[in-house]
């Protein structure tokens, strides 16, 4: 029978997928910005990959306060995200409905970090790791930021904008009188408008 697996030899073994994800990202963020035709989001993904080149030396910090040796474990999650982003890229979009997929590709990959970045402080500090803890907070609360920046830019008129070229006939935008109210009808299995 093998022996069991530690929560501190998770613990590491997270770090090392945390730091393949933060130096697949240093490239990732590269080319988002680069792709971005609106300059606000090609600062924020400019911003946000200074942070990740940082992010990756606060890991090798938090390495060194558990007396480990930095290494990286491939991360196939962030790997899918990216591809999808490439993808993304890839695609022939006009310049609004590009920076519009952009921006879900960028707040994807904060999402999955965020989590990542979760569970690695709650894991710290249920081992009493109060310097990794500190350190790998100041990351989770920068991705935070970063996915704030993202959710920002979308409402702040990239969307409009997108929904503008979705309907470029449309004059005035739809005017909204009152939320409609729906009631399910088990008997018929039809939304019934009240």
């Amino acid at each position: 029978m093998a022996e069991a697996g530690t929560l501190r030899e998770a613990f590491v073994d997270e770090l090392c997928d945390a730091y393949d994800a933060e130096k697949q990202l240093t490239e990732a963020l590269a080319q988002l910005s680069r792709a971005a035709s609106s300059p606000e989001l090609r600062e924020a993904f400019q911003t946000h990959l200074e942070e990740t080149q940082g992010h990756t030396d606060r890991l090798e910090l938090v390495f060194a306060t558990l007396d480990e040796k930095v290494r990286a474990r491939q991360c196939d999650g962030i790997a899918v995200v990216i591809e999808e982003g490439r993808s993304i890229m890839e695609a022939n979009l006009d310049d609004i409905t590009m920076d519009a997929c952009l921006i879900a590709a960028g707040q994807r990959a904060e999402h999955y970090e965020i989590a990542a970045y979760e569970r690695l402080v709650a894991w710290a500090q249920a081992m009493d790791y109060a310097d990794a803890a500190s350190l790998l907070r100041q990351t989770l609360d920068e991705e935070k930021a970063a996915e704030q920046r993202l959710s920002s830019l979308a409402g702040d008129g990239l969307s409009q904008r997108t929904a503008d070229t979705a309907h470029p006939d449309r004059d005035e935008p739809p005017v909204v009188t009152g939320a409609a109210t729906h009631s399910y009808n088990p008997a018929t299995l039809k939304l019934q408008r009240l």
